[in-house]
């Protein structure tokens, strides 16, 4: 997705690309093991004399290379909430793994962004925390003091609108709120409208609780946008809910792949890189991004202020916003925050830029403030629609 922000991070017409090919892979990840022992690396000095807890840049380990031997020497990195078919993080961590000798603990890969701050406050001070954070925008903007500020080798290539200018956090990859169905079990989706029709009782669900959940949260506000509301006004969103609620067509099941393929979540409101990964195990399952209200939304990277392992954590983000991992979250559907720039140069692979389709016409992004003010909505108003 090719998305230029003004300072309110609003995009209002501009022409946007997004990939609509994703890719799964296998998962590299290490077994988690009950009552975890404490620990605690941030102690760690670098070669500055910095705490590696506290390093903002590689420069504080002496560079890429002094990093990279700390990071190695911790030995492994906490990841959560990363399936290995969403964005091609199945793919990023063998990669990360293999490329580095770092074991790859990934736990929970179908939980919620909010999930990933419990489990963080859960377990603070514990060798399995998490180490690093990709979150949706609400959750990620409610809980930045949980952050530590860290700007990778990148930094200047990423556009200021996707990042916080001390690295608190950084966009890592955007896309489109879209509808999956499977074309073999229910009538063509054409738009919103279609979902409260008799033919899908007991068949639309919603990828996670918006409260919680980013893609959730945005599909709520594509909803709202085609029902006449506004990103400062998603009441029609939590009404629409309500109505397919009260039609039976509301399916209270939060979608996975397994879901998609057995026929038990035959119409999904997700991101459209998640529904197209659908495709490669299911061909009869088709897309859309309704037209008339695209809705367009990045995740946002960050690390852990108490990672247990703070060295291994910040060589990920280094991994993550480098050509490499660039180029892998390509591969995976999304559009990677430095496209643009990659693009312009070269380094964007040239066969994953060329698949690239164009949508044109306004595209709808929350600013924070709107995300805060419409998360605040949900919380007071979403249980009460659909429970």
């Amino acid at each position: 997705m090719n998305f230029s922000r003004n300072t309110a991070q609003l995009l209002s017409s501009v022409t946007t690309r997004v990939l609509a090919v994703a890719a799964s892979a296998v998962l590299v990840s290490g077994a988690v093991a009950c009552a975890p022992p404490e620990s605690d690396n941030s102690g760690a000095e670098t070669a500055s004399g910095v705490k590696a807890g506290e390093a903002t840049s590689a420069q504080d380990f002496g560079g890429m290379e002094g990093l990279v031997e700390a990071a190695r020497a911790e030995g492994e990195l906490n990841v959560i909430a990363l399936p290995p078919d969403w964005a091609n993080y199945g793919a990023i961590i063998q990669a990360f793994s293999e490329k580095y000798g770092i074991k790859v603990n990934s736990a929970q890969p179908d939980a919620s962004s909010q999930d990933e701050i419990n489990a963080a406050n859960q377990q603070k001070g514990r060798s399995t925390a998490p180490d690093v954070f990709d979150l949706g925008q609400a959750v990620a903007l409610a809980n930045t003091s949980m952050f530590a500020p860290y700007k990778v080798a990148t930094f200047d290539d990423i556009p200021a609108a996707f990042k916080d200018p001390d690295g608190t956090w950084v966009n890592d990859y955007g896309g489109y709120i879209s509808i999956g169905f499977d074309s073999a079990k229910v009538p063509p989706v054409t738009g919103v409208d279609d979902l409260l029709k008799p033919e899908y009782r007991g068949m639309v669900a919603l990828n996670g609780d918006p409260t919680q959940a980013g893609a959730a949260f945005s599909g709520v506000l594509m909803v709202a946008l085609s029902q006449g509301g506004s990103v400062e006004d998603i009441a029609p969103g939590v009404e629409f809910f309500g109505k397919l609620k009260q039609a039976g067509n509301f399916l209270p099941v939060d979608p996975t792949p397994a879901t998609i393929t057995s026929g038990q979540t035959p119409v999904v409101i997700d991101w459209n890189y998640t529904n197209a990964a659908q495709t490669k195990s299911l061909p009869t399952w088709q897309i859309i991004v309704p037209a008339e209200n695209p809705v367009a939304g990045y995740y946002y990277q960050a690390i852990n202020k108490d990672a247990p392992h703070p060295a291994a954590a910040r060589l990920w983000q280094e991994f993550l916003y480098s050509d490499e991992g660039q180029n892998l979250f390509a591969q995976g559907g999304v559009r990677p925050v430095r496209a643009d720039n990659m693009i312009a140069d070269g380094t964007l692979d040239a066969a994953v830029a060329a698949s690239m389709p164009v949508v044109d016409g306004p595209v709808t992004v929350p600013t924070p403030e709107q995300t805060e003010a419409a998360a605040k909505y949900l919380a007071d108003n979403w249980a009460a629609a659909v429970g």
